[in-house]
């Protein structure tokens, strides 16, 4: 635990309207709902991608705006932050780096100087690591998507921003991602039933959805104890290697059986454990473990049509 830092107290009294970017996307559709049932006027910027679905459950609410616009956009950009408080900024696309950073740069360009800004950086900053992870470990990142969100933290907490570096995300959200690993590996024992895993010794670390879409409400509202820094986002006790994940699959999809290869290699590198020590001693706790986001999972996929699988890499 670091010792400079407190138990924080709630600082958004001035906080009243709040614009996501990429607010339909997997983290922003479970997100948006939480921000406008704390009371917040919300705008979501999005260029609906991938749909605009995923919000209509909220779409009746009064609070809620929302903006068909790309952050690459200047000017639709500049018009829509002109009177909001703070931004969250999610939008990104995995395999478009210059789009990742450049629009980062555009919405912290764009801001003035009373408003607060949180970004959605990643636990993938740090590479293949010995050790535990704290926020003082030297980032490393060892792929394209890890060095643009590096870079785009770098960006955002120069202005004074918090960047939120989250460990790998799962479970269920309104616009449903299947290509993260939990989610991943419970479609596949769903589908198959027996598959062999690549290097399943490399250790992952885990967030819920709804965990991770907390950790921007609590950043939001404990913005001055958390100005200009980077915390790690998740729990210790989700510390674990791919094989872990594995069992616990096997364990609730019955005629499952994942087996570990030695033929093969995983592309992804990561190997790494993490300490959330810094974010924890705020205040902030992660409370939905792996074993139940994947039970949620399986409530979800056998019944999804081929048509609703989704194939595409966003935010």
């Amino acid at each position: 635990m670091n010792p400079g830092l407190k138990t924080a107290v709630r600082d958004d009294e001035n906080v009243k309207k709040v614009l996501v970017t990429g607010g339909a996307g997997y983290l922003g559709s479970t997100m948006v709902p939480m921000l406008l049932d704390e009371g917040y006027d919300v705008v979501v910027y999005d260029i609906f991608k991938w749909g605009v679905y995923p919000l209509t459950p909220v779409v009746g609410n009064p609070k809620l705006t929302i903006i068909n616009a790309d952050i690459l956009d200047n000017e639709k950009l500049e018009k829509a932050l002109k009177d909001v408080d703070a931004v969250i900024h999610l939008a990104a696309i995995v395999g478009y780096p210059a789009f990742n950073v450049e629009g980062t740069r555009n919405v912290v360009n764009a801001l003035a100087s009373h408003q607060r800004i949180i970004y959605a950086s990643t636990g993938s900053c740090y590479g293949a690591v010995e050790g535990t992870c704290t926020e003082e470990t030297p980032i490393s990142p060892i792929t394209l998507y890890g060095e643009t969100k590096a870079e785009g933290e770098k960006l955002v907490r120069a202005k004074g921003g918090v960047g939120l570096r989250l460990a790998t995300v799962f479970g269920v959200s309104p616009r449903l991602r299947l290509d993260l690993l939990v989610n991943d590996l419970t479609a596949k024992a769903i589908k198959m039933r027996t598959f062999d895993l690549y290097e399943g010794g490399f250790r992952r670390t885990f967030l819920h959805v709804r965990d991770a879409a907390k950790g921007f409400v609590f950043a939001l509202q404990h913005y001055n104890s958390m100005s200009g820094q980077a915390f790690n986002v998740g729990d210790e006790s989700m510390n674990l290697t791919k094989l872990d994940v594995a069992k616990l699959i096997e364990g609730k999809v019955d005629g499952c059986c994942i087996t570990e290869s030695n033929s093969g290699t995983d592309m992804d590198k990561r190997d790494y454990a993490v300490s959330y020590a810094r974010i924890r001693s705020l205040g902030y706790k992660a409370n939905i473990d792996v074993g139940t986001g994947i039970v949620e999972l399986l409530k979800v996929i056998p019944n999804m049509k081929s048509d609703e699988i989704p194939r595409c890499k966003n935010v």
